[in-house]
């Protein structure tokens, strides 16, 4: 996910201060990974540099001066564009896992063991992320959902994988 982006989505909804930002894109997507107030200010910086937001204001605070920020009419075309393109779909072709897989085929290693030790990673996380999503709030369970299908058409890559191995192997030693 493109955080800045994300951050100039949340400021679109109207004048926001860094602090509040930071929270609101805690509470909306950070449930995997919360965003750092450094990260939130280096981003703010970035967006007013490029004109995508501009400081429209300035209000004292218990520390330093609350600084609050808006989005421009070129941040609004920009953020606008974006979200009317189509996302790559799995961009890497080539994972760690695939080369792993080939690379234990070309070296002689036991590539179903990786293969099945892939398979019991996976269904631990799905096992995870599906009692994590009984309690989540609805947000929360959306983006768990996205993650178990992901993680789904990964075990049905290594199923497949696993039972070409003897195919794949002959063509792996063919190149190698």
């Amino acid at each position: 996910m493109d955080r800045s982006l994300a951050l100039l989505g949340l400021m679109s909804t109207g004048p926001t201060h860094g602090y509040d930002l930071k929270n609101r894109y805690d509470a909306i997507f950070g449930a995997a990974r919360a965003i750092a107030y450094g990260q939130i200010y280096s981003t703010l910086a970035r967006m007013i540099r490029d004109g995508l937001i501009e400081q429209v204001g300035q209000e004292p605070g218990a520390g330093p001066d609350r600084k609050r920020y808006a989005v421009t009419s070129a941040g609004r075309d920009h953020l606008a564009a974006w979200l009317r393109e189509a996302d790559t779909p799995s961009p890497d072709l080539q994972t760690n896992l695939f080369a792993k897989t080939v690379l234990a085929l070309l070296l002689d290693d036991d590539a179903d063991a990786l293969l099945d030790l892939q398979r019991r990673a996976h269904l631990a996380r799905m096992r995870e992320l599906t009692h994590a999503k009984a309690g989540a709030a609805l947000l929360d369970r959306l983006a768990i959902d996205y993650a178990l299908f992901q993680i789904e058409a990964d075990l049905r890559w290594i199923d497949l994988t696993s039972a070409r191995l003897t195919d794949i192997d002959e063509e792996v030693r063919h190149h190698g």
